[in-house]
């Protein structure tokens, strides 16, 4: 690969270490330093999320600083750990998971004033590995450095990637393939199996260490509640409601959508067998292991609520002493889950058709929209991204109607006509709300196939021109970018992946 962009000088990056997770019981991880690699090369530094977090960029690239994202020299301060976790895996419950292939490192203080995680992801195996060799391939690797980078832009709630270094050994899944480490951001990697893990075990004052941990950590307003566990188990299931109403809005599917998948911080966090959907389909699937479409992309918010149904079991005896009170207490949580999710997800598709005022037929519009498109197999991102020329009344409607001839081009005229009507009713102007929409609407996103020519053209021959090609388009997502029209096109029929792997 190339390393040729790795710096020969030395220093410290910049590592502030204050590491709170680390100042729990033993019984909360185990303590173990990375495997060291053979000979790691440097693919690709985070300059920008490096400065954020108040690091030297040029000691990070430095030959001491791959040493550091590799695992082969621990900096200073650090506390690496592999985190234990549970976690229902499509829908069977597994008592015992933990990081088998990730070691986190310790937290440190950004610029942002923000506590963040940073995680070398591939760096060996632990005692929750299960068989496993502890390793990342380059592949899943670079799919979620495009992935999480891109949903960062979108502004996405997300993990994060600092780096992604070749460790220069193999790893062996269907056949040898590239080894690889990915340094992971996150605002914490606690997931509602953390939880479960505990409570599998009855450890009610685990329970409690760990939901006041958080309660620090990611919900300090909830300190003084009157009921602080009952305010947390709220503002978590409000937090993943307006995360899933996200990704639906942007065309994304999870994959894997697991209680070990799901952060108690509201980021997405784990970028194994996910995709962004082309031609709309709520029962869209991708990953490989989800053969009866429970993760499917309409399925993702009854999961989600499903995910918060097991969380709320495992805070019931913090709850409330009563058994009976604390279940009716978490189940009122529960019902309210709905109407956070449908808040999000209906007034962001407002706004993705140029929509901010109420009118009572506004959720029927968009409904009738989204049939169009499914008829049709209109691709998602680029049905509402022409919808932002098609505001205006002159507008060239040759694309959008090409779109929609397979299905129902008169149902769509006769939508567009509606649909303008209704604008006219708002207090913008054409051209604030098309501004809007271009701000709402992306142009470009990592779609699969592209990811997958990146991925292709970095293990064959060690080519990274595609990817970082990818990521820089990625980087700036609402806005035209001359020459970059490949980007946003969907798959010819020749290219479309169907399938994404996990990569373990």
């Amino acid at each position: 690969m190339d390393g040729a962009g790795q710096s020969q000088s030395g220093g410290d990056p910049g590592f502030a270490f204050d590491n709170s997770y680390q100042r729990l019981p033993d019984r909360f991880f185990e303590r173990l330093a990375p495997t060291p690699v053979k000979d790691p090369q440097l693919i690709k530094v985070n300059e920008a999320l490096a400065e954020m977090l108040g690091l030297d960029v040029a000691a990070l690239t430095s030959k001491a600083g791959v040493a550091m994202l590799s695992g082969n020299q621990v900096p200073e301060g650090a506390e690496p750990i592999a985190m234990a976790y549970a976690g229902h895996q499509f829908g069977g419950f597994v008592p015992q998971l933990g990081d088998g292939r990730a070691i986190l490192l310790g937290e440190v203080v950004g610029r942002d004033g923000l506590r963040w995680d940073i995680q070398l992801k591939g760096s060996g195996p632990t005692r929750f590995s299960r068989m496993g060799d502890g390793r990342a391939a380059l592949g899943p690797v670079l799919r979620e450095y495009i992935v999480s980078e891109a949903m960062a832009a979108l502004g996405i709630p997300t993990t994060r990637s600092l780096a992604a270094v070749m460790t220069g050994e193999y790893v062996f899944r269907d056949g040898p393939l590239p080894g690889a480490v990915l340094t992971r951001v996150a605002r914490g990697h606690i997931r509602v199996g953390t939880f479960q893990y505990f409570a599998a075990r009855s450890d009610v004052e685990g329970l409690r260490l760990l939901a006041d941990h958080v309660i620090d950590r990611f919900y300090p307003e909830l300190k003084s509640a009157e009921r602080p566990y009952m305010a947390l188990f709220e503002q978590i299931s409000a937090r993943q409601a307006a995360l899933v109403a996200s990704w639906l809005l942007i065309g994304f599917i999870h994959g894997v959508m697991n209680t070990d998948n799901m952060s108690i911080a509201g980021e997405t966090i784990d970028y194994g067998p996910c995709a962004f959907m082309d031609a709309f389909d709520p029962a869209t699937v991708f990953s490989s292991i989800d053969q009866h479409g429970r993760y499917a992309y309409g399925s993702q918010p009854s999961i989600a609520q499903w995910n918060l149904a097991r969380l709320g079991e495992t805070l019931l005896p913090l709850i409330n002493t009563d058994e009976d009170a604390a279940v009716a207490d978490a189940t009122a949580v529960l019902e309210k889950f709905p109407t956070f999710f449908s808040e999000v997800y209906f007034s962001g598709l407002k706004r993705k058709i140029g929509l901010l005022q109420d009118d009572e037929n506004d959720g029927a519009l968009v409904t009738q929209l989204l049939g169009l498109m499914r008829a049709a197999g209109a691709d998602f991102t680029m049905t509402f991204r022409r919808l932002c020329d098609a505001v205006a009344e002159d507008a060239d409607l040759s694309e959008l109607h090409e779109m929609f001839a397979p299905g129902n081009p008169e149902g769509l005229t006769a939508w567009l006509d509606a649909w303008r009507a209704r604008g006219a009713h708002e207090a913008l102007d054409v051209m604030k709300r098309r501004e809007m929409m271009l701000a709402t609407n992306p142009l470009y996103i990592p779609r699969n196939h592209l990811i997958e020519a990146a991925i292709k053209a970095a293990e064959t021959n060690g080519d990274l021109t595609k990817f970082e090609t990818l990521v820089e388009v990625l980087s700036r997502p609402f806005e035209e970018q001359p020459g970059m029209d490949l980007y946003t096109k969907p798959p010819l029929p020749e290219e479309v992946v169907s399938a994404t792997f996990c990569g373990t």
